[in-house]
Parts: structure tokens; C-alpha cells; sequence
């Protein structure tokens, strides 16, 4: 006998999402996972987001390959976030068909934030003398050892409004009528919220775990198969641990600071 059960290829998208490094979330790291799962045949996609955010770009292009690989295989998409989808977490969220969350998860903050330091008034005290040089009136913008000028705070902030504008068109496109516009303004805010309340604004389908929603959608012979990042030939052989050792360090405390923005 042929069994006529549905199988269901679950994936995880953990942690802050940045270039290079060893951040976990980025094209670089995953291209492995997308290039495994490719070659797979599976009848849905599931993803499992438990991340703060972090850069537009990552964001966007791994938005983009999920996307991408949907469509090519002719499959649904289900997110399941665990303790919070927000920013760029959310982005993830949104390049599938339909959200789903635990109640006490952190969903939305879709907005565009940047910081650094100054440090002009250090500088004077321990008798530091700064001297650049460049070609390009521009070169030196956000020097953290200059004062910030008009000019450079005006040029981020259309920066930010530019890459905050692209992701209400992300949002809006993948979520569809499932948004009202008489709540634009609060969704778009950059605040977030429970589950319960994302749920009522239309930025999540409904509360449930991974598990439970496809027994209840394909019954109870179900099968969920984890794909997990296929390891590089420098970590089976145990190369380069103590070269990146301070770098993973580095990673680990920023997204650390990310999740605890969000009481995590």
C-alpha cells in the first residue's frame, strides 16, 4: 500500500541576522541548507523563526530564497515563530504564506534603527589629535570622532525612511488584505505585540506550534523531517575553532543585546 501522508521539510531561522562573521542568519551561512532542501521533494515548507532582526539586506535576500524555492517546488509556505519574530525576524515571517505563533510570542517592529557613538569630547580629554584626510566631500560621514553635522543626519534619515519604506512594501505585498489600511499607521510604527494582538492586526494567521497545525491540517501520519545546515569541511574536520573563537564571542553579545530589547 502507498501511504497518503503529507511530508513536510521544517527548517530553523535562529538567532540575529547580519553579513559575514559567524552570525547565524545570512545568505552566506544558509546556502548550504537552501541548496539541500532544493533537491528535496516535499509537499510544504515549514520555518521555525526565533529571531530579533538585524540587517535589511540578509533579510531581504533570504526572504527572497525561500521565495524563490516555493515557487519552483509548487509548495506552501508555513512560519512558526518561537519567542519572537521582530524587524528582520519579521521580514523572514513574512515570506511565508501564512504565520503562526506561540501566545506569548514577540511579533512586528517594522521599522529602520541605527546607532553608534561619539566620541569628539574622549578625544579631547586623553589629548588625542584626529587628522583624516579624504577625497569626496562625504568620506567622513558619521565619523564617530567628528560632531555629528545637519547634512549627515538628514542624508540617514532618507536612508532609513528609504529601506523603512521597502519593508512596508514587503510587508503589505506578502500579507496582502490580511492588513487593513485604517491600521497602517500603528503596524508600521515600529512597535510590537503579542500574539493575540498581531493576530487582530493581521500581521500573523493564527496561534499554534509547528506540530499541532499540520496534524491538524494533514492528519496524524504527518511527517515533519528537520533539515538542518550541512557543516563545512573546516568544521568536520574541527579547523579554524580558535581563529574564530573571539569573533563568535563578538556575535554571541550582540544578539544577545537584541533579544533582550525584547525582554528575552
Amino acid at each position: 500500500m502507498f501511504s497518503n501522508s503529507k511530508n513536510i521539510i521544517s527548517i530553523d531561522l535562529k538567532g540575529m541576522i547580519a553579513s559575514g562573521g559567524r552570525a547565524p542568519l545570512n545568505m552566506d551561512n544558509l546556502h548550504g541548507l537552501f541548496g539541500k532542501i532544493s533537491k528535496m521533494k516535499f509537499d510544504a515548507l515549514s520555518i521555525v523563526i526565533n529571531s530579533p532582526g538585524g540587517s535589511p539586506v540578509q533579510s531581504s535576500l533570504i526572504g527572497q530564497k525561500i521565495r524563490e524555492i516555493t515557487k519552483k517546488k509548487n509548495v506552501k509556505c508555513y512560519c512558526f515563530v518561537e519567542d519572537v519574530a521582530a524587524s528582520g525576524g519579521y521580514w523572514l515571517a513574512c515570506s511565508a504564506d501564512e504565520i503562526y505563533a506561540d501566545v506569548n510570542s514577540i511579533i512586528g517592529s517594522i521599522g529602520v534603527i541605527s546607532g553608534g557613538f561619539g566620541f569628539t569630547e574622549l578625544i579631547k580629554k586623553i589629548g588625542v589629535e584626529r587628522r583624516i584626510f579624504t577625497a569626496g566631500e562625504n568620506k567622513s560621514f558619521l565619523d564617530p570622532f567628528l560632531k555629528v553635522n545637519k547634512k549627515d543626519e538628514i542624508k540617514l534619515k532618507d536612508l532609513q525612511k528609504k529601506i523603512h519604506q521597502n519593508f512596508i512594501n514587503w510587508v503589505s505585498s506578502r500579507r496582502g488584505k490580511k492588513i487593513k489600511e485604517k491600521d497602517f499607521k500603528q503596524i508600521f510604527s515600529g512597535t510590537f505585540w503579542l500574539s493575540e494582538d498581531a493576530k487582530t492586526l493581521g500581521l500573523i494567521d493564527g496561534i499554534s506550534s509547528e506540530s499541532t497545525f499540520f496534524k491538524k491540517k494533514f492528519g496524524e501520519k504527518v511527517k515533519i523531517k528537520k533539515i538542518k545546515q550541512p557543516k563545512s569541511l573546516k568544521q568536520k574536520l574541527g579547523l579554524g575553532i580558535s581563529s574564530y573563537a573571539a569573533e563568535e564571542l563578538v556575535s554571541k553579545a550582540k544578539e544577545e543585546l537584541m533579544f533582550n530589547k525584547y525582554g528575552l
